[in-house]
């Protein structure tokens, strides 16, 4: 997915080659990271992170590509399993409590026919022992794709995106939202602010694959 290659035996989704070479952030070892840098002020949480950097005509850009466009959802599972198991060990997650991934519009689900943060999140899940729930948090407004927008412009697309369904948390106040991409910072922030608005005491952490 990374490169076009045809993969070997034991190889799965990506290359050894390009495993070798993927832009690794580290984020989740430093408390001050990029991730957590931009996103300060916007909206109260308690950590974030990328997995990845993404640069234009990258592997990253490709895998995410292959993710989003091309039906290929199970970039995203692998991406996520390979994620929380460095997650895990970081000791910043260790009170998540609920996955939650950024939904998409019906309509666009209907047309790529898969959410792509939500096969993140599963992944996520999967190494992370917690359960994921696509339920608690809708998008209620149909938005034009943000790629290429620029940053005044993804404020304004996703004000008023978001909105909280009734009775879905259950007991879980410990929240992981979870997105593909990570570049303004303006769809966490409309989905983290609906979640704290909808859930009282919760606290929100971030994490996404690729940091743009």
């Amino acid at each position: 997915m990374g490169c076009n290659v045809a993969l070997i035996d034991q190889e799965e989704i990506i290359c050894t080659s390009c495993l070798y070479h993927l832009p690794y952030t580290d984020f989740h070892l430093d408390s001050n990271n990029e991730a957590v840098q931009l996103l300060k002020g916007k909206f109260p949480f308690e950590f974030a992170t990328s997995m990845l950097h993404l640069r234009s005509g990258s592997i990253v850009e490709k895998l995410i590509y292959n993710l989003k466009y091309n039906n290929h959802p199970q970039v995203g599972k692998y991406l996520g399993k390979k994620y929380g198991a460095i997650l895990g060990e970081s000791g910043f997650f260790n009170d998540i409590e609920v996955i939650v991934p950024i939904p998409l519009h019906p309509k666009r689900m209907m047309k790529r026919g898969y959410n792509q943060s939500q096969c993140i999140a599963n992944g996520l899940a999967e190494t992370m022992g917690v359960p994921v729930n696509t339920q608690l948090l809708k998008r209620g407004k149909y938005q034009k794709s943000q790629t290429k927008m620029y940053r005044s412009d993804r404020i304004s697309n996703v004000e008023d995106s978001f909105y909280c369904t009734d009775g879905e948390q259950g007991d879980a106040r410990h929240i992981l939202l979870v997105d593909d991409v990570l570049t303004t910072g303006a769809t966490m922030t409309a989905a983290a602010e609906e979640l704290i608005s909808a859930i009282p005491n919760c606290k929100i952490f971030i994490v996404s694959i690729g940091r743009a």
